[in-house]
């Protein structure tokens, strides 16, 4: 690691040193790691209490490996290794890596939003990869301890794009704590854990708890087709920089002037969208090659983001146009009998709309595997059954809905078809759970067919796509 001490460490966390003397003060950790099986010479174990596992039971395991020293909640009298004694681990490695952010010195980009937070975090950073050597958040890594091990990768990278993740009111006050940003990037504000935040009002709040602990004389960048972000005006002087589509008609109808933006999309299926995009006074054309409006948003951001730090536009235009996706996040998989797009990691109103209608431009027949979404307080039975209504709007042929919440999609989109709303002839399923799914799979499908497959993440849909991968027929 930058030069992280255990002398630092302590002073972070405010810690009481047991058996660390002058050698060890000045001994820099080779890294933190709240993982006993990812021990290694030389560094810092932070042993969590969690559900299953309390991670105080391993530290003389650490110990023995190789650690250089433990944080513990518990004094350890019969210790005969070196051990810093906090009132909370959780708490201790949160400070831990705010001090070591500022260690590195390197700018930080924030990254949240109610959906597409782990889209646009993709593309922010193939954008500036372009120039900087890059660090950006990995897998789910969002949280209040998933960020602070995120930070603690930081090696030789000359930027980090840090994806923040939250669910309840003060949660981003305290990773804006951590991350103290150069850039802070809003892409939305949706319908998502309305159980907690309410509304769409409660989102905003919860999400702009961030603002307050960007830095001095840094830079906001907000989506500015979102009428609640439009509202964000100033944050200690620093005035947003709004990014956004400008569709035919829509330049003079009171949003403030979108300083990064796009036109002309041409909608290339699920091979992407051509767009030409305007940043300040110049303008290029991108091919952006994940479908879907919703990516040409997130495109946008990292040209936003890009500009801030330099970029030129051919820079810019290289980095969206090496863009891959990830898996569980509209990602194709083409096998020897099926299409399958897996964007099973998470889901909202809002985006199982937008997949939808990417799915809609697939070719031959297509299909769509809908489960639960979570954290919807009040309003979880009207908005699955939003969706229902919208899927069956699609006209896509077959629709399968998993889950106790989904039989209000399969409800809804069963009423339209009935009252003959909508043209065409769909299959449309319902199924109490994946397990159930698993034996009627090729009879609900055929060769060839095109397969969505989305639903909140505590509904495991993983699953299904590695099923969809072996079938055969």
């Amino acid at each position: 690691m930058k030069g992280l001490t255990i002398g630092m460490i302590i002073k972070a966390c405010h810690g009481q040193a047991h058996g660390c003397d002058k050698k060890l003060l000045d001994f820099e950790v080779s890294s933190v790691t709240t993982d006993s099986r990812k021990t290694e010479e030389g560094c810092l174990f932070v042993p969590i209490v969690g559900t299953r596992a309390d991670g105080h039971d391993y530290i003389e395991d650490v110990i023995s490996k190789g650690a250089a020293a433990s944080l513990s909640e518990k004094e350890l009298p019969d210790a005969a290794f070196p051990y810093i004694q906090v009132a909370s681990t959780l708490q201790a490695v949160k400070d831990i890596a705010a001090a070591y952010l500022d260690l590195t010195g390197i700018p930080v980009v924030a990254v949240t939003g109610s959906v597409g937070k782990t889209s646009t975090k993709e593309a922010i950073a193939s954008v500036l990869s372009q120039k900087y050597r890059t660090l950006k958040t990995l897998g789910n890594y969002n949280n209040e301890l998933g960020l602070p091990l995120t930070i603690f990768r930081i090696r030789e990278e000359e930027i980090a794009v840090l994806e923040l993740g939250i669910n309840h009111f003060g949660e981003m006050t305290r990773l804006g704590r951590i991350a103290r940003p150069d850039t802070a990037v809003i892409t939305n504000i949706g319908t998502c854990h309305l159980e907690f935040l309410g509304d769409r009002d409660g989102v905003l709040r919860a999400k702009t708890e961030l603002l307050p602990f960007v830095r001095e004389n840094g830079h906001v960048i907000l989506n500015g087709n979102d009428d609640k972000l439009l509202t964000v005006t100033e944050e200690r002087g620093i005035k947003p920089v709004f990014y956004g589509i400008y569709d035919e008609g829509t330049k003079d109808q009171g949003k403030p002037s979108l300083q990064v933006w796009a036109e002309k999309l041409v909608d290339k299926g699920f091979s992407g969208t051509d767009a030409v995009i305007h940043v300040g006074e110049e303008a290029f054309t991108a091919h952006i090659p994940v479908p879907g409006r919703h990516m040409v948003m997130n495109a946008l951001a990292a040209c936003a983001v890009g500009q801030v730090y330099g970029l030129s536009v051919d820079e810019m235009k290289k980095g969206l146009e090496t863009l891959q996706t990830i898996d569980g996040r509209f990602h194709i998989i083409d096998t020897n009998h099926l299409h399958i797009v897996d964007d099973c990691y998470n889901a909202s109103a809002l985006s199982m709309k937008a997949s939808l209608e990417i799915l809609k431009s697939a070719s031959g027949r297509r299909a769509a595997i809908l489960g639960d979404m979570g954290e919807l307080g009040d309003q979880a039975v009207s908005l699955h059954q939003e969706v229902g209504t919208y899927a069956a709007g699609t006209g896509i042929e077959v629709l399968i809905f998993v889950g106790e919440l989904a039989v209000h999609m399969y409800e809804a989109a069963k009423a339209c078809s009935e009252r003959n709303e909508f043209s065409g002839t769909q299959k449309i399923i319902y199924v109490p759970d994946a397990a159930s799914l698993e034996e009627k799979l090729t009879y609900y499908l055929e060769k060839e067919d095109t397969v969505l497959v989305k639903a909140s993440h505590f509904m495991h849909f993983e699953k299904i796509v590695e099923i969809l991968k072996s079938m055969a027929w």
